[in-house]
């Protein structure tokens, strides 16, 4: 039998079209990420402090600018210091009900007792104002008024005097301007101390530091001690 031919047996693979060789694969479809629910209860949350006008958020920024409030602000205004013999200076604060208080005619017709706390309502503050509350009649028969100085706010304040049924007024001082005046402000914050001015408004005595159960006691026999002395 003749040899085939080249031509003949199993036929060549069709060869491809290099056009369509050359087209370029189909793109993977691309894959959305998923929306984190956090984003869903974040803007959930956003609609509700909307509805509320303020959300917890803000809500404790105020608080938290409430209570800063009471610290020593860089432009507060200057006196010069208090020392014996000195008098209530020409200054103008407030007291627990938000009323002006002129701090030069406290002592007018009475003596004053300034006892000066760090701050309102906590433990040696507290123990310190009821110690003054309890033998309150006792000053006021010597003819002396009684005040509470600090830097808290008014509404601070008073809500103390509500909680412990202090009978004598607060006044607030948050630039610490009077506390610094009579050395007790260094360091923007407040010491615990106390200061004597005599009718007239004269400074007779002063206790700085001080401690919370010292305070109204030796107050207390100061104003005794002047009573007699001008009695004698």
């Amino acid at each position: 039998m003749p040899p085939r031919k080249a031509s003949e047996g199993t036929p060549a693979e069709p060869r491809r079209s290099g056009r369509i060789a050359a087209q370029p694969a189909p793109a993977a479809p691309e894959v959305k990420p998923k929306t984190a629910k956090a984003t869903k209860k974040r803007s959930a949350e956003a609609v509700n402090e909307t509805k509320d006008g303020e959300g917890s958020a803000t809500k404790k920024a105020k608080a938290e600018a409430e209570e800063k409030s009471a610290e020593a602000a860089p432009d507060a205004p200057t006196l010069p210091t208090i020392d014996i013999g000195d008098k209530l200076p020409e200054l103008t604060l407030k007291n627990e009900k938000g009323e002006d208080i002129q701090i030069s005619e406290l002592a007018a017709e009475k003596g004053v007792i300034l006892f000066l706390v760090p701050k309102a309502d906590t433990p040696g503050c507290t123990n310190q104002a009821c110690g003054f509350r309890d033998i309150y009649p006792d000053f006021t028969s010597h003819n002396y008024d009684v005040y509470c100085l600090s830097a808290d706010t008014p509404t601070a304040q008073s809500k103390w005097q509500t909680k412990k049924e202090l009978p004598y007024p607060l006044i607030s001082d948050p630039k610490r301007t009077l506390i610094t005046a009579l050395g007790a402000g260094a360091g923007g914050k407040t010491k615990r101390s106390h200061f004597i001015f005599e009718k007239g408004g004269k400074l007779v005595d002063k206790k700085l530091p001080v401690t919370p159960a010292d305070s109204p006691k030796l107050a207390l026999e100061f104003v005794k001690s002047q009573a007699a002395a001008v009695a004698a």
